[in-house]
């Protein structure tokens, strides 16, 4: 390991003329190794007293590899009580030049990362393949970890959550029956859920990650960590800044505005984020492009402005739910939430301009008494199609499912929020105010997080600095259209770590990699040979609304089905990253 220096010397002069007289020069002063921050002492001791653990790997599905493991449900009691933790990892294609293992994390919280490795052979580029053992780690809590559990049964679970099965909160009585769910939830994970609850914070993952990085033989880390993952990425990055080799982080959460620090500790977290800013921008974009391509490349371009279109349908469902009873589908009822929600969803996704302007149209004319009664049947006969999908894909009851108990175990004991849920009803109008249609979708997803509902805490949990030198580059990728994580959330990060590289990209939907040559490329490369794109590069999506024809698909399939498909060899078509959200309940229509 090279001799860190704080501070550097100034430079000597190298030649000084005095009286007209030449002053033989200086010695040239002595090059100094490079300035960089260490892991401290108290994190070193925390994981590096946990013994290198033996990962008894097995073959499963198909043409991956399984193992689980025990780790300190507290670091600072390692032989006390422990947590199991699972891992995926599909082995490089050249096993001779193997660079060595890439940890990838698909965000949430709460994602898979062993769905996300199974599903690497899909997505990631073949030169990283090759080089690189994939390996992805269940976090505490999550999936085939040990899960974390706030209820005892799935009927006491149902209860409790009865008040959060909308998008979002709209009417008055849907903000109380939110409020007691929230509270209901906050208390059950801060009794029920414990222990795991107060010990699965971002920083217990990130220093599972790094007695794990141990455990596969690699001397540094190499990670690829999307959404929520580059928050767990920056929090490796800074409590460990000497032990990674390449760190990317792609949709990109700035940790300061994560965590809530000063003053900020008392806003909600999306006061601090912005999520619903970038949600915003990328909409209105759509909208406006829509217009100026007109009715040959956009329907809604034949309704009028598409901008104020937007705003019609969301006033009329504001004002009244759309009922639609179809004979073929069913009955179902479309709120404003829903309408706001099914965007929201489909702005995640780089084609998904496609389907706002599919939703808009269909809605215009459903919820317009005027149009005319071929258009209206059409349009719900649409609609119905898309709620019986939706319906389809929703699933509660058994067995437990605990997608929001993670969510909001990480995001509740990691951050800091409001007093109490009774507040989030004026905060998240406040947050429309600034961000409209989007404020409230995102501001109500920590509402469960009230501190004097949710009082469990990680008392390891880390709260910064976020800004150390690493010994390493980091590699921060920034989208400009992203709906969950605001490409300012991107800037904000690299001015954060001196030693970083940004990497923008005029791409759509949510992260970047995959959905541009240009970003994919760069990337690997980075990954590959730890060297960053230059400085001030700017890559541009490979598509772009109402330029090309919507084709995209995610490698999100479950692992059953990707294991009957078989790895997809060399020269595969790619598809993009199954990126968790970075919230839960975002997706196409909610069907009540």
């Amino acid at each position: 390991m090279p001799r860190v220096v704080r501070s550097l010397a100034a430079t000597g002069i190298a030649g000084i003329l005095l009286a007209g007289s030449a002053v033989a020069p200086a010695a040239a002063a002595t090059p100094q190794p490079p300035t960089y921050d260490r892991t401290s002492a108290a994190e070193a001791r925390r994981v590096d007293r946990v013994p290198t653990p033996k990962l008894d790997w097995y073959a499963c599905y198909d043409y991956a590899e399984c193992a689980t493991v025990r780790l300190p449900l507290d670091y600072d009691q390692p032989k006390g009580a422990t947590t199991e933790v699972a891992l995926l990892r599909v082995k490089a294609r050249d096993q001779q030049h193997k660079v060595g293992s890439l940890f990838l994390n698909p965000g949430g919280p709460g994602g898979s990362g062993t769905d996300i490795a199974l599903a690497a052979p899909y997505f990631l580029g073949d030169d990283l393949l090759d080089r690189f053992d994939v390996v992805g780690v269940d976090p505490r809590g999550v999936a085939a970890s040990d899960n974390i559990k706030c209820f005892p049964s799935v009927k006491d679970q149902a209860k409790a959550y009865a008040g959060l099965n909308v998008a979002f909160p709209w009417t008055k009585a849907e903000e109380k029956a939110y409020v007691a769910s929230s509270k209901a939830v906050g208390r059950a994970c801060s009794t029920t859920g414990k222990p795991l609850t107060g010990a699965a914070s971002t920083a217990e993952v990130a220093r599972d990650m790094d007695v794990l990085r141990r455990a596969v033989g690699d001397k540094k880390l190499s990670y690829l960590g999307f959404s929520y993952g580059t928050a767990l990425g920056q929090y490796y990055a800074n409590m460990f800044p000497d032990r990674f080799r390449a760190l990317v982080v792609d949709g990109v959460l700035n940790p300061n505005a994560w965590v809530g620090q000063g003053k900020a500790r008392d806003q909600l977290q999306e006061t601090r984020l912005r999520s619903a800013d970038g949600a915003y921008k990328a909409l209105h974009e759509i909208l406006v492009r829509c217009g100026k391509v007109g009715a040959d490349k956009c329907e809604l371009a034949a309704k009028g402005d598409p901008v104020a279109a937007y705003e019609t349908v969301a006033k009329r469902l504001r004002k009244k739910p759309v009922v639609i009873d179809d004979p073929d589908y069913g009955s179902y009822t479309v709120s404003y939430a829903d309408f706001v929600g099914a965007t929201l969803g489909a702005l995640y996704d780089p084609y998904g301009w496609s389907s706002v302007v599919e939703i808009t149209v269909q809605l215009l004319a459903a919820t317009d008494p005027a149009a005319g009664k071929a258009a209206t049947a059409s349009a719900r006969k649409a609609l119905a199609a898309r709620a019986a999908q939706a319906r389809q894909q929703r699933g509660y009851d058994f067995p437990y499912n605990n997608g929001l108990e993670t969510f909001l175990t990480v995001d509740c004991t990691d951050a800091y929020h409001p007093k109490s849920a009774d507040a989030w009803p004026a905060l998240s109008a406040k947050e429309d105010q600034r961000a409209p249609y989007f404020g409230r979708a995102w501001a109500w997803g920590t509402s469960p997080c009230a501190r004097n509902t949710w009082t469990v805490r990680d008392e390891d949990a880390y709260t910064g600095p976020f800004n150390r030198t690493t010994a390493a580059p980091v590699l921060v990728v920034g989208n400009y259209w992203d709906p969950a994580t605001n490409y300012q959330g991107a800037v904000g990060s690299a001015r954060l770590l001196p030693n970083s590289r940004l990497l923008s990209s005029d791409s759509w939907g949510h992260t970047a990699y995959g959905t541009s040559a240009c970003v994919t490329g760069k990337v690997d490369a980075y990954l590959l040979t730890g060297k960053p794109p230059a400085k001030g590069t700017r890559c541009v999506g490979d598509s772009q609304p109402f330029q090309d024809d919507p084709s995209a698909e995610r490698a999100d399939a479950s692992k059953s089905e990707l294991a009957r498909a078989g790895e997809p060899g060399r020269g595969e078509p790619k598809r993009l990253p199954p990126v968790a959200t970075p919230r839960p309940a975002v997706g196409t229509l909610t069907v009540r």
